[in-house]
């Protein structure tokens, strides 16, 4: 019994040591620009360590405006065999027209705009001619005139 003691006692001490050495705690510093905090709180929600990765919370354009020029680059890159006459409005005495390209979405043309193989002749409140110079890349010796029409029933 006298050697349980000591044995008993040295262990407490060692279980004691060992669960401060547990409950004492590290606190890392972690950069402002890194910490999410709560306002009226002050804890904080979320932090991030890049280490060596791009934020994925920066902003990609660092501040720059996007220009856009306008120019239809969309309908630039379109055969005039794959757009299909959906309408044609009329404003201010001039007729504008509504086709739909290869991916679904629409556009406005008017008399001029350029397509990859031709451009727009002419247009009037039923149709549109559309003036063919080239085949896939390849100059027509002789352009095309290709007309798209509305459908009675949708006019």
């Amino acid at each position: 019994m006298k050697k349980i003691i000591p044995l008993l006692i040295i262990m407490m001490g060692f279980l004691t040591g060992f669960s401060l050495a547990q409950e004492e705690k590290t606190e890392t510093r972690i950069p402002p620009q890194q910490q999410i905090q709560v306002e009226q709180t002050g804890k904080i929600l979320y932090t991030y360590d890049p280490a060596g990765r791009r934020d994925p919370f920066r902003d990609l354009l660092a501040g720059r405006d996007v220009e856009e020029d306008g120019t239809g680059k969309g309908i630039s890159e379109m055969s005039i065999d794959d757009v299909i006459l959906i309408g044609i409005i009329v404003m201010n005495g001039k007729p504008i027209g509504i086709i739909r390209g290869p991916q679904g979405f629409p556009f406005r043309i008017y008399p001029g705009d350029k397509f990859e193989d031709g451009f727009v002749l002419s247009l009037d409140k039923t149709k549109v001619v559309f003036r063919k110079t080239s085949d896939r890349g390849i100059p027509l010796s002789r352009p095309e005139d290709i007309t798209k029409e509305i459908n009675p029933e949708e006019r």
